[in-house]
């Protein structure tokens, strides 16, 4: 009696059934993964304007202790830190109050490809993250969205 692997001595590789199976496998497992990768790396240039906000808000609380009002020239500030890479920097502007004194907004925008998200912008007032009038998506926030005040 032959044995099961003696009829295929000479046969060796693999059939075009197993070679579609393992295509289709690796597909699946791609389309799981590959947007999963895609929203951490924006997730972490998303964080590039978080941190360089951060910064700027606590130079600004710095400088309204010192002035009492907030500084309409982000180069009046006590820090110094590089243009972020992957966003252009607005204007600093009066907050809420519509007086520089008490408030502050400033934005920055994506520049460049966002990874299918299109421009988004990330706000930051003295009060710290504005989420009503940040556009970025959930999905990418490194705070997670609900956060203001962070």
């Amino acid at each position: 009696m032959l044995s099961k692997f003696a009829d295929k001595k000479g046969q060796s590789g693999f059939t075009l059934v197993e070679l579609a199976i393992v295509i289709v496998i690796i597909g699946v497992l791609a389309s799981f993964g590959v947007p999963r990768f895609r929203d951490a790396v924006e997730r972490s240039k998303a964080g590039e304007a978080f941190a360089y906000l951060a910064s700027v808000r606590s130079a600004q609380e710095r400088y309204h202790a010192r002035e009492a009002t907030y500084a309409t020239d982000l180069s009046n500030l006590d820090i110094t830190q590089p243009t972020p890479k992957y966003f252009s920097v607005g204007s600093v502007a009066a907050g809420v109050t519509t007086d520089i004194e008490d408030s502050w907004t400033l934005t920055l925008t994506r520049a460049g490809a966002a990874a299918g998200y299109g421009d988004y912008t990330v706000v930051f007032t003295e009060e710290g993250y504005d989420e009503l009038n940040s556009t970025i998506v959930d999905e990418i926030n490194p705070v997670g969205g609900g956060s203001a005040g962070t």
